[in-house]
């Protein structure tokens, strides 16, 4: 993946953003560090291990709905999810249940497993409305709130660490998603910066934002 070269307007929003963030919320997001430990045991996960791990996860993540598709999803991302359901971080007792009976060797395969794999074609959908390309291009000065395309970018394949791959997402996972960002209901990003960010959005911009990545192809 490039490096992702911000314009003006891109990086003085995200500073706004950063500064606004950095005294949000005092719990930590995450008790997962990035070491060259962790990442390195990334690089060497068994992706055929992953494989077979991953047959027990098709049975809701194969079918949308209002669970998210894997499949493309980029591996550092996964493997926080995970991480973060095993500690208790991001909170649901299907998942907690099980990663419960999973390694953190086995975490890294099925993550590695998911991100080799192509993501699904974006389904027919109504062109973005011009609401959300706004946001998503320009964000809102006036609200603090960057493009979400400094970290999404326009294209939704999000960032190597902790920015997931959007595209051809499921638009009611997503919609939901930020919902729960905006509630407080889900806690696990890091710095606070989707529950800030969902605080300024208004529920019809969720949804139109939503709508607008799930139709994104990468």
């Amino acid at each position: 993946m490039g490096v992702l070269i911000m314009q003006p307007k891109h990086l003085l929003a995200s500073l706004l953003i950063a500064a606004t963030v950095s005294t949000a919320w005092a719990e930590p997001s995450s008790k997962l560090a990035w070491t060259p430990e962790t990442l390195a045991a990334l690089k060497r996960a068994d992706a055929a291990k992953g494989k077979t791990i991953a047959e027990s996860c098709a049975s809701c993540h194969a079918n949308g709905g209002q669970f998210p598709y894997l499949d493309g999803q980029l591996a550092p991302y996964l493997y926080k999810q995970l991480h973060d359901y095993k500690d208790g971080s991001r909170q649901n007792p299907i998942m907690a249940g099980l990663v419960a009976g999973l390694s953190y060797d086995d975490m890294s395969a099925v993550s590695v497993y998911y991100s080799q794999q192509a993501i699904p074609a974006a389904p027919q959908s109504e062109p973005p409305t011009e609401i959300a390309e706004l946001l998503v291009e320009d964000g809102d000065n006036g609200r603090i709130l960057p493009p979400c395309a400094v970290c999404h970018e326009a294209s939704g394949r999000g960032q190597k660490i902790d920015v997931p791959a959007i595209a051809s997402q499921n638009a009611a996972y997503l919609e939901q998603t930020l919902l729960d960002y905006k509630s407080g209901a889900r806690h696990n990003d890091l710095y606070g910066r989707m529950r800030t960010i969902t605080q300024e959005l208004s529920d019809t911009e969720i949804k139109q934002l939503a709508r607008y990545y799930a139709g994104q192809g990468r």
